[in-house]
């Protein structure tokens, strides 16, 4: 059994879903590819896929295997690269995680701008704002917010973003404007459900106080931008990344609320899985995301980033 044709069946077939489509991929038939593939399961003495009629459908054993052949084709690809030009490096898929929100206030110009200076590059771009495991929906790079505790992962910080309190103007006029954290439960507060510390809302003072702050939500939104358009069409008040929120600030549109008081900073990591080769286009498109962060002044960045 040629070993590395078969590592090229078995991971066309994962990434495309079917032998039939890894077959005419790789321009081999069919049965060759069921061949190859039974030959690796009888010399690992296991079973890497189940097979239905409809899918393939990796083991536990096949999704350990399957990161690791990935990574053997990887590394061949690049070595082939490496004695090539800098355009051919930065060719082929590059898959990219990113949250939703972030994306569409902020990211679409740079990504635009990032396939305009790469055109061999096909960026297959997945937006949500739910959690996504990176390895299990085999990404190249993803950003993440907030603190990173997964030591499957490469976490490189790219900045910190700074949150504040926003409402309409003529919620406060209708409301009320809250004059300290504890005032909060009393009014109607629109929360991002995705933040790790529920219904209690920490704040730091300009001198350093703490507190954390039960609130009664009025709504609960698991994606930024429709939580802005709730601030903004005076439903309450919303938590919101600074930076985003600016130029509504700018136009009167939305107000700061409890100017002296802010969450806790929100840090903004790129993210890779740690048991594969880093291919250059993943580290070309990192260093030029944090230069975009760095020209748009998006992101606090006194400190080193991490590797």
């Amino acid at each position: 059994m040629d070993k590395l044709s078969a590592l090229s069946g078995f991971v066309q077939s994962v990434n495309l879903g079917s032998f039939s489509a890894a077959a005419k991929h790789l321009g081999v038939s069919q049965p060759a590819i069921s061949q190859q593939i039974r030959g690796l399961e009888d010399q690992l003495g296991t079973r890497l896929l189940n097979r239905t009629t409809r899918q393939l459908q990796l083991t536990e054993a096949g999704e350990r295997y399957y990161a690791y052949a990935r990574d053997i084709l990887d590394r061949l690809v690049e070595a082939d690269r490496s004695i090539q030009s800098d355009e051919t490096q930065m060719s082929g898929p590059l898959s990219i995680g990113l949250p939703l929100g972030f994306a569409e206030s902020v990211l679409s110009d740079f990504l635009i701008r990032f396939k305009k200076e790469h055109p061999c590059l096909l960026l297959d771009i997945s937006l949500s704002d739910q959690f996504v495991d990176v390895i299990q929906e085999r990404l190249d790079v993803a950003i993440r917010m907030g603190e990173i505790r997964d030591e499957r992962l490469i976490v490189r910080r790219l900045g910190v973003a700074q949150r504040c309190l926003v409402a309409s103007p003529e919620y406060l006029d209708r409301k009320g404007r809250p004059r300290h954290p504890a005032d909060l439960p009393e009014h109607d507060y629109l929360l991002y459900k995705n933040i790790s510390t529920g219904d209690r809302v920490p704040f730091i003072s300009t001198l350093g106080e703490k507190l954390s702050i039960k609130i009664n939500p009025a709504m609960i939104v698991n994606n930024s931008s429709t939580l802005r358009q709730a601030a903004l069409a005076g439903l309450g008040i919303s938590i919101a990344n600074r930076w985003l929120i600016e130029p509504y600030l700018a136009s009167g549109e939305l107000e700061l609320v409890l100017p002296e008081w802010q969450y806790p900073p929100h840090p903004i990591h790129a993210v890779y899985p740690s048991n594969r080769f880093i291919p250059i286009k993943v580290r070309r498109f990192v260093d030029r995301l944090q230069d975009y962060f760095k020209e748009m002044g998006a992101l606090d960045q006194s400190f080193e980033s991490r590797a």
